[in-house]
């Protein structure tokens, strides 16, 4: 039977999904991983101490923002309530930014090794899983994706390096368990950056349970979300699609892809929506990668670090000013990419030593960068031009 270029793009998809490693999972976790290894925060300390930038200045911005106030007051409630664009938007700012706050204090810690700031992330995690029990409304899978990505890379930090002592750390984890995990797992069929961020927090919180089974089951959706949120030309006609959401005719995909019918290697799914939910996509794939690498298996040289590579540029180039084809979006892009290009940019230009033009200077004008305030934060100081 001869294929059809729809049913070609599926065959492929099956073929590179069975390609994938089975067990992704390291038999042995390595600690702090979550996003940023023990060695990448030694290197952001040693120059931090030393006043080198732009490590100094992006530490400086951190301890500047509210998220590193010691005054601050965490804000629990045991329902997260969260409609459509936080409306209602019932404790779900609140959970985001304490859950920063609680990561900025873990790095805050590491560098200075005052022992006021592990205390206070202490005081933020332990605040939360004393009351949280569920999360509600529309919006709850994203919401659990977006907390759920910053609350173990704090618990990562504290665990592993603080020795003064968590004595509630095992009911963090019964909370990452309990609430967080089952809401995200299973992944969703909506815009491409929600399933990415959720997976995000997967594989972290998996990192931090030790749990392997949950870790795999996270990693097999991340990398068949990935394949299907950028495009690459060797994707063929049409952009890869995940299977469960039946998009099985052209229109359907043109319609997925925000009416965009012209594809182009670095193209996203969401770029004809705005770049700032595209950022989103693409951060939490530089995240997973990132964890990947730290736990042994290293993506950035796979579809999934081309992938990343091309989408930084190709939104990067708009972002700084190029005029916008009118074969692309109808001619108009909304802008606002964000700060989420250190760590895909410090691995793939600066590791593995791919031209990155574009990303490069956007890069250099948004250090150091600071937080998005819903997941992304102080990545200028943890991965700028880091070696380690």
């Amino acid at each position: 039977m001869r294929r059809t270029p729809l049913l070609a793009t599926v065959a492929a998809l099956v073929a590179s999904a069975l390609a994938w490693p089975a067990d992704a999972a390291p038999t042995t976790f390595v600690h702090p991983g979550v996003t940023v290894s023990r060695g990448q925060l030694d290197f952001a300390r040693s120059q931090v101490l030393a006043g080198a930038q732009p490590w100094k200045g992006a530490y400086d911005r951190m301890m500047a923002s509210k998220y590193a106030d010691q005054n601050r007051t965490p804000k629990p409630r045991a329902v997260v309530e969260c409609g459509s664009y936080s409306n209602p938007n019932n404790g779900c700012t609140d959970e985001r930014e304490d859950a920063i706050a609680a990561y900025t204090n873990a790095l805050a810690w590491y560098v200075t090794r005052d022992a006021r700031y592990a205390r206070k992330s202490i005081q933020l995690m332990d605040a939360w899983s004393a009351v949280l029990k569920d999360h509600t409304n529309s919006n709850a899978p994203l919401q659990t994706g977006w907390a759920g990505s910053s609350w173990p890379k704090a618990a990562e930090i504290i665990k592993h390096t603080y020795d003064g002592g968590w004595p509630n750390s095992g009911r963090f984890a019964t909370m990452l368990r309990d609430v967080y995990l089952p809401e995200i797992i299973n992944g969703s069929n909506s815009n491409g950056n929600w399933e990415l961020s959720m997976m995000e927090a997967a594989v972290g919180i998996s990192v931090f349970l030790e749990d392997r089974t949950s870790y795999d089951r996270a990693m097999a959706k991340f990398r068949t979300r990935a394949a299907a949120y950028v495009y690459l030309a060797s994707d063929g006609e049409l952009p890869r699609t995940v299977p469960s959401q039946n998009l099985n005719t052209r229109e359907k995909i043109v319609k997925y892809w925000q009416g965009q019918s012209t594809f182009v290697t670095g193209l996203t799914q969401e770029t004809c929506r705005d770049l700032t939910h595209t950022g989103y996509g693409i951060s939490a794939i530089s995240h997973v990668a990132e964890t990947s690498r730290i736990q042994g298996q290293d993506l950035y040289g796979t579809d999934v670090g081309e992938r990343l590579r091309h989408a930084l540029g190709f939104q990067a180039k708009y972002e700084l000013g190029t005029a916008v084809p009118g074969w692309l979006c109808g001619g108009s892009l909304h802008l606002g990419l964000g700060p989420v290009t250190e760590v895909g940019h410090n691995a793939l230009h600066n590791r593995l030593g791919h031209a990155m033009t574009n990303t490069e200077a956007l890069t250099m004008r948004n250090r150091p960068s600071g937080s998005n305030n819903l997941f992304v934060a102080w990545e200028t100081l943890t991965h700028g031009d880091n070696p380690a």
